[in-house]
């Protein structure tokens, strides 16, 4: 039976100094072996010293949070903010010991990390580069300035709602980002991430050719590039685009070959007159 008559609750400012110590040090002591094991740790040790006033009762509980743990860590405060209500609940008796712990951050921090670095990483990021470049023409600083501030807001402000609403909703809060609700709001962020980069690259990738075919009477007969313009404009700048992401996403090559596979491409495109050496491409 669950003892419920020795109540605790965490206080506003012990859970805020928690979720500091997330923010500013999830990668604490980062190594292969541990990952994110420490910065977990660091986070709890308000909430232990809260809620367990003795010192052993302390040392026996912050052993669970020995274990290796490594997620993403924007999205990852969620787990910290649920993990604070269950160590809550253990506090008061509830039927929750180190090994439950254990076994929701284990079986959560997989499923977050996927959709944190494919949100973050692959969706958020972009978009916000995307709108600096954009702000950055002429070579203006204000493109790396509103880079800058709005990552940093975003990211504090964002880690800090999901570390307070998994403390407030538990379980269920993750059930929202892993769940359909979630799905359906990183399919439709993801969606407007491709419009942003498709705008990007067609505003900042350019890729033409200057190959010409002159007849025998030193007329030119054929120009390609004119003629790929009135067929499909940007032709060129797409297959070069459906390139790279055929290279580093079905044959996983890294970002670096990939650009060296396009110096080549370029060297030798230039060398059989494909393209003019004089143009930006």
């Amino acid at each position: 039976m669950e003892k419920t008559q020795n109540i605790k609750r965490l206080d506003h400012k012990t859970l805020r100094h928690s979720f500091h110590l997330w923010f500013w040090g999830a990668l604490t002591c980062f190594s292969q072996e541990h990952m994110q094991t420490f910065g977990y740790m660091a986070s709890m040790l308000p909430i232990i010293k809260k809620l367990y006033p003795k010192h052993e009762d302390q040392v026996k509980a912050i052993h669970a949070y020995t274990a290796f743990f490594n997620t993403n860590p924007m999205l990852g405060s969620v787990i910290i903010g649920t993990t604070a209500s269950m160590e809550e609940a253990r506090a008061s008796g509830k039927d929750i010991d180190g090994e439950t712990i254990n076994d929701m951050r284990a079986g959560l921090m997989g499923p977050i990390a996927g959709i944190g670095d494919s949100l973050i990483d692959g969706t958020l990021i972009p978009i916000l580069l995307g709108i600096s470049l954009g702000m950055s023409s002429g070579g203006s600083p204000i493109g790396a300035i509103f880079y800058i501030i709005a990552w940093v807001l975003i990211a504090y402000f964002g880690q800090r709602f999901l570390y307070f609403r998994g403390y407030k909703l538990g379980d269920t809060a993750v059930s929202f980002l892993v769940g359909k609700q979630g799905a359906a709001i990183r399919h439709a962020i993801g969606v407007v991430g491709s419009m942003v980069v498709g705008g990007v690259l067609a505003t900042w990738v350019s890729v033409t050719t200057s190959l010409k075919l002159v007849g025998t009477n030193g007329k030119v007969f054929l120009n390609l590039q004119s003629k790929l313009d009135s067929i499909y404009p940007g032709l060129l700048t797409v297959v070069v685009t459906l390139f790279c992401w055929w290279l580093m996403s079905k044959k996983h090559v890294s970002a670096i070959w990939t650009m060296l596979i396009l110096v080549a491409v370029s060297f030798i495109g230039v060398l059989v007159g494909f393209f003019n050496p004089g143009l930006s491409y």
